[in-house]
């Protein structure tokens, strides 16, 4: 098993940027969220530690959210069944070895301060969660005060009325005492316009410095990403974790090296990462898509790409996942690469990619046998669409390939969380 060398902070800043797609029009929400809460920490005097896990919490806290109208309710000051997204997000931090002790944290993060002091949690826990819920209504507030555009400042008044409203009940007392302190100058506001935040998460990030992770950790924080891909529909619950496995077994089959395996692995775990941009209901549509619905939906192996390549160390990882609707006769998208232009791990993803979306039930079709799957990506290989001969390999191995797409070959894989995510109530 490889070690790869990741700036961890890097890992979770570019995956994050995958959480923003789902809001569609609220971008940068758990980044205003974690500067917000870090500006108060600071104040406060929190440790390092502290803060750091602080950050990455805030970053991650709405991790629970891959549906559009989910997330659509997340703009509410308070809604019905607003702690089911906590409950998910931190099941899927709990599995994440790099990241499982923010759970705790994520889960209480909309949680009452008046009901967190009756709780039998670590302070620390319970003023983090605090602080992240402080700043995530303050965040959704300054959303509601810019619906016509207007300059950030003028909604900052009702904004602090409200939070002072809530502070005992809500909020933590001292918490709302740090936040009035910090957000008294108008720089404090300006800076969560998005050129500005990014700014002060890519400072957070210049403080950590590569180190070594395991393929098995590394793993796993890229699996919590997918998952929250494929909950965005019951029809693509199982389907990241099916073309990571097949497209895995085919690498083997080439006896390519146990890194790239990994690669192929992980790239296979993250290619449509920029789905989360997608409306839930053009996934779960039964019909063909309009030509603007579908011009929608092919953006989203760019935005795959433009997400995972400023993670150092998986560049090739971001390549493969990017160009998995590429096609060897240059007909694909986004970028009409040949085949002299594609890897053959790129091939290996983009075959993986079909074999799985066609043994899976669909809206507009069941789950296909594997004979009638083989015989659709044989025409596609004769007709210049994938590569032929990674095609007769599938042939050649058949029964294992369905089975490996069907996640009946791996030793990671597990239903539960993509299940506790999809099946959330709406």
């Amino acid at each position: 098993m490889s070690t790869y060398q990741i700036n961890l902070h890097q890992a979770v800043y570019s995956l994050s940027d995958a959480l923003d797609l789902v809001g569609v029009t609220h971008i940068h929400h758990g980044k205003r969220v974690a500067y917000m809460a870090a500006e108060c920490a600071k104040l406060l005097g929190w440790h390092k530690h502290q803060l750091d896990d602080l950050f990455q919490a805030g970053i991650l806290h709405d991790s629970g959210v891959s549906k559009t109208y989910i997330h659509s309710r997340l703009t509410q000051f308070e809604w019905e069944n607003e702690m089911e997204h906590c409950e998910a997000g931190a099941a899927l931090l709990a599995s994440t070895p790099l990241l499982s002790k923010l759970s705790d944290i994520v889960r209480y993060h909309h949680t009452h301060w008046s009901v967190l002091q009756k709780l039998d949690l670590p302070e620390q826990v319970k003023l983090s969660a605090n602080c992240i819920y402080l700043a995530d209504r303050v965040d959704i507030l300054t959303l509601a005060s810019l619906k016509d555009q207007s300059n950030i400042l003028l909604g900052r008044d009702e904004t602090l009325r409200l939070i002072i409203e809530k502070s005992g009940d809500w909020f933590c007392p001292q918490l709302v005492e740090a936040f009035l302190e910090v957000s008294q100058s108008e720089a404090f506001w300006f800076r969560l316009e998005s050129e500005h935040v990014n700014g002060y998460t890519s400072t957070w990030m210049s403080h950590e410095h590569r180190r070594e992770i395991s393929f098995h950790e590394l793993r796993g924080l890229i699996h919590l990403f997918s998952v929250i891909v494929d909950a965005k529909s019951t029809y693509t619950r199982e389907h990241s974790d099916g073309v990571a496995n097949l497209a895995r077994y085919l690498g083997e089959l080439y006896q390519l090296s146990e890194r790239n395996c990994e690669m192929l692995e992980m790239a296979g775990l993250l290619h449509d990462l920029g789905k989360l941009r997608v409306p839930d209901e053009y996934l779960e549509k039964a019909q063909r898509l309009t030509p603007e619905e579908y011009a929608i939906v092919q953006r989203h192996s760019f935005d795959t790409f433009n997400i995972l390549k400023n993670i150092h160390g998986l560049q090739e990882v971001a390549l493969w996942a990017g160009q998995h609707h590429e096609r060897v006769d240059g007909s694909g998208y986004p970028y009409h690469l040949e085949k002299k232009h594609l890897s053959l791990e790129a091939r290996i993803i983009a075959v993986a990619d079909v074999f799985q979306a066609l043994a899976q039930k669909r809206p507009y079709r069941d789950a296909l046998p594997p004979e009638q799957v083989l015989t659709i990506i044989k025409e596609q290989a004769t007709s210049g669409k994938l590569d032929s001969d990674i095609v007769d390999c599938v042939e050649r191995h058949l029964q294992s390939c369905w089975e490996a797409a069907l996640n009946k070959r791996s030793p990671y894989y597990t239903s539960s969380l993509a299940q506790s995510l999809a099946d959330s109530p709406e």
